[in-house]
């Protein structure tokens, strides 16, 4: 491992219970999880109220409840001059922390999960996107980018890695399907931008012999009155949350907006198809066993038949697909940022 310090920016709201942190967002946790192994991390983070269901397992962080103490542990973190700076993707405290950097001249990396054009509309409405593309231009202008997918990449000085939350027990020991009847599954937050309230509402117009089940953190979904509607909430562990994908058939990604969600390569790992609509076509790639919908109950009803239908040949299709390891990531990104 490196002993020169990772320092981990992240706009991510952190939990404090004594000595122990907690966030919401999985993604968010295991990165500087992984990067701790190839680096010696700090992790700088915003004050959260609530607590999360994910623990990280990292004992140097810094949660700061403004932007004042954002900055004050950024500027601590001076002392050790051979710091390098990863910031997670371009959000308000990031972007004054990539100024505050460079007005110091210090060697930052910018990692990219999605696009923040597309979360910045859906979120705060097409006027914010112009502001969205000066910061992007501004912070991409002297930083070495690494990204999650091709389109982000905008700069020659950029890195496209392969995202991954899968180890070796992903791949193996798969358990025949049952195709009784269509089990839908939703694994990811209850946020707006993920397109589970949207989903929901459809799902009671659908004429399907259907149940969905939603994983994750629920505190913002009322109880359903459809009894086919089954909230699971959060799925602690990994075996458990294989297990959940095996008494499934078909995962929904309903998103307006992803990056990367390591959710589809989840579920492809134990040999079920994905249906996502057309706001996220992109993230397919190569991989075989997504398919695509129309926003509509027709064409959703029409994908879902046809997936059942032929679910055997599609089970064999994605058999075919190479998944990465997330130890394989980490790697990548430690290569990226250097040794």
């Amino acid at each position: 491992m490196n002993d020169n310090l990772l320092v981990v920016i992240n706009n991510e709201k952190v939990f404090q219970d004594n000595s122990e942190f907690y966030c919401s967002n999985y993604n968010l946790k295991i990165l500087p999880e992984g990067l701790n192994d190839h680096h010696k991390v700090k992790y700088i983070v915003r004050e959260s109220k609530k607590k999360g269901n994910h623990r990280i397992n990292l004992k140097d962080i810094k949660i700061a409840s403004n932007i004042v103490k954002f900055i004050y542990f950024i500027f601590e973190t001076f002392k050790n001059k051979d710091s390098k700076y990863l910031i997670i993707s371009i959000t308000p405290y990031t972007f004054i922390s990539y100024l505050f950097l460079s007005l110091f001249r210090k060697k930052v990396f910018l990692y990219l999960i999605s696009s923040g054009h597309e979360e910045w509309k859906f979120i705060l409405g097409s006027w914010s996107v112009w502001i969205y593309g000066i910061m992007y231009s501004i912070v991409t202008s002297n930083s070495t980018v690494i990204a999650l997918h091709e389109r982000l990449c905008k700069k020659k000085n950029c890195h496209v890695i392969t995202s991954s939350t899968l180890d070796d027990k992903w791949l193996k020991n798969h358990k025949e399907v049952k195709l009784d009847k269509i089990r839908f599954l939703y694994v990811g937050r209850a946020n707006p931008e993920k397109g589970i309230y949207q989903f929901l509402k459809m799902f009671e117009k659908i004429k399907l012999d259907a149940e969905f089940s939603v994983v994750g953190n629920l505190k913002n979904i009322k109880a359903p009155t459809n009894k086919n509607i089954k909230l699971i909430g959060y799925v602690s562990d990994n075996q458990s949350l294989i297990n959940t994908y095996d008494n499934h058939n078909i995962l929904i990604l309903p998103s307006f907006t992803e990056g990367q969600p390591y959710v589809v390569d989840e579920c492809l790992a134990r040999r079920r198809p994905v249906i996502v609509f057309e706001d996220i076509a992109h993230i397919i790639k190569d991989r075989k066993g997504i398919f695509v919908a129309k926003r509509t109950i027709d064409s959703f009803s029409e994908i879902t038949e046809y997936v059942m239908k032929n679910y055997t040949k599609i089970q064999e299709t994605i058999a075919k697909n190479k998944f990465p390891l997330k130890k394989d990531m980490f790697k990548q990104i430690s290569n990226v940022i250097g040794h």
